[in-house]
């Protein structure tokens, strides 16, 4: 079969996307916006921009028909500073919670639960329940469509890490003790709990 995603419906490409680009690990970020409100949310299009400036890239899409800027792009625009909260079976059901679409003025923590608790280098709150945090300064937007079906991909670059003591040990993350989950297609998570190694050859 060879499809050419121009001649596909907004739909239909969204779905072929989520369901074949997965596991994807979720950023859980909290946001806030000029007026001190916060904002939680999570989001699957998520992944490592570089170690040197360590640098974090998520990219919110546009909602509905009318591609609104979702209130984390426009909370960063206002404040260009974040924290990538990550979230693991622990703290699923609360994460879940946060997905749902709110008004700007009320706040996903209190509606989810959870602890907004102090950063050490930005003022916007990381998650005091999530197992790992990366406190991020925005370094830039890029924006790939304002129309329905767009995006922005937001480039954060780290400032702090806070990650829970029975985690981190001797300078490796620990997966048994983090249980780290992912985003499959429609409602579906993926926990880690089958794992292989592969060595990579050498060429002779």
């Amino acid at each position: 079969m060879i499809i050419n995603p121009e001649e596909m419906a907004e739909r239909d490409r969204y779905k072929i996307l989520i369901g074949s680009i997965l596991p994807r690990p979720i950023a859980w970020v909290s946001t806030m916006d000029g007026e001190g409100n916060l904002n939680l949310a999570p989001f699957s299009y998520f992944t490592v921009g570089a170690t040197i400036p360590m640098t974090l890239i998520f990219c919110p899409q546009r909602l509905g028909r009318e591609a609104q800027k979702k209130d984390t792009l426009r909370n960063i625009e206002q404040l260009p500073e974040f924290v990538v909260n990550l979230t693991n079976e622990e703290t699923a059901e609360q994460m879940n919670l946060t997905a749902t679409v709110l008004p700007p003025d009320h706040s996903e923590f209190e509606w989810a639960g959870l602890t907004p608790a102090p950063s050490t280098t930005i003022s916007v709150p990381r998650t005091a329940e999530a197992p790992i945090a990366f406190e991020c300064r925005l370094q830039q937007i890029v924006t790939i469509s304002e129309g329905e079906g767009g995006g922005s991909a937001v480039f954060g670059e780290v400032q702090c890490i806070h990650i829970r003591d029975d985690i981190y040990v001797d300078g490796y993350i620990k997966l048994d003790v983090l249980k780290p989950i992912g985003r499959l297609a429609g409602p579906a998570y993926t926990r880690v709990t089958d794992t292989f190694d592969m060595v990579r050859k050498q060429p002779t």
